[in-house]
């Protein structure tokens, strides 16, 4: 990999890690179409870690407040005194799933599922389902039924986003866009849905990224230009990411989600395509 190919992928990694487009699809797609090696499912998670970096400096206060309360909880022996802890309780409940199912699927997740039809499938799927979470927010909208905020995410709310989390497992799916579509079925406002998206994805992003670091750490100090590509690529996805929570939070407040279905569909078909004419293999 070369500095301006690991420069290109964080960028990529940054600014579709956030958008309910998938970024593992993206860092899958675009090395095949420009004749590039797959950087590999190790890659994605290490540098996930800038787009953590953004996450955490983003909602810096909020995670100081739930961190804060679920300590002096615990001290207290009042674990579920205030709604900070509790929050704190719930993001780590709701990480349970994906770990159960990352560590289930590891081998498959690393090999197999990352094939160019999981990846099509899981866009122009997921694309479906979220529309349909559209639709029955656009009905409770029409009928003037309220959506839930942060303060109203329940214990059900926190383990169901959780499970659906772990459908970004799938390369292609996309953690935020199966948090969101989860948190839309749960009549989660969109922009709520993403915040809480995206503070539960801090602890599985987080484990992920340093496992992978430490399993990797050898091949990636072999040579100098290893440890500076990963610097590189996870500087650029850090800084396009934090960009990129402040873009979708903004809009999702007065749009729908419909351009993000349609940029999915439109992806997922050019794949199957692209495969069915040899242009990229499997």
């Amino acid at each position: 990999m070369t500095l301006l190919e690991a420069a290109f992928l964080g960028i990529v990694q940054g600014l579709t890690e956030f958008l309910p487009v998938s970024s593992s699809a993206h860092l899958r797609i675009i090395p095949a179409l420009a004749g590039w090696a797959d950087p590999g499912a190790a890659f994605t998670a290490i540098v996930q870690i800038g787009t953590l970096v953004a996450v955490l400096l983003y909602f810096r206060k909020d995670i100081f407040s739930i961190v804060r309360a679920v300590i002096e909880g615990m001290v207290r022996r009042k674990p579920l005194g205030s709604a900070e802890a509790k929050m704190g309780w719930m993001i780590v409940a709701g990480t349970l799933p994906i770990v159960f199912f990352g560590l289930l699927f590891k081998s498959e997740i690393e090999t197999s599922l990352r094939s160019l039809y999981w990846v099509s499938s899981a866009l122009i799927g997921l694309a479906l389902i979220l529309s349909l979470a559209e639709k029955k927010i656009k009905l409770r909208l029409e009928k003037d039924l309220p959506l839930k905020s942060m303060k109203e995410i329940g214990w059900k709310e926190a383990l169901l986003i959780g499970l659906a989390q772990s459908i970004a497992l799938i390369p292609g799916s996309s953690r935020s866009g199966v948090t969101i579509t989860g948190g839309l079925f749960l009549n989660l406002s969109r922009e709520t849905a993403a915040r809480f998206s995206f503070l539960l994805s801090l602890p599985s992003v987080f484990a992920a990224a340093l496992l992978e670091l430490y399993k990797t750490w050898g091949s990636i100090t072999a040579s100098p230009d290893g440890i500076t590509n990963i610097m590189v690529a996870t500087l650029a996805a850090g800084i396009v990411g934090y960009a990129s929570i402040a873009f979708l939070l903004n809009y999702l407040k007065k749009h729908t989600t419909t351009i993000f279905i349609t940029y999915r569909l439109v992806a997922g078909a050019a794949i199957l395509y692209l495969v069915a004419t040899g242009v990229l293999q499997p």
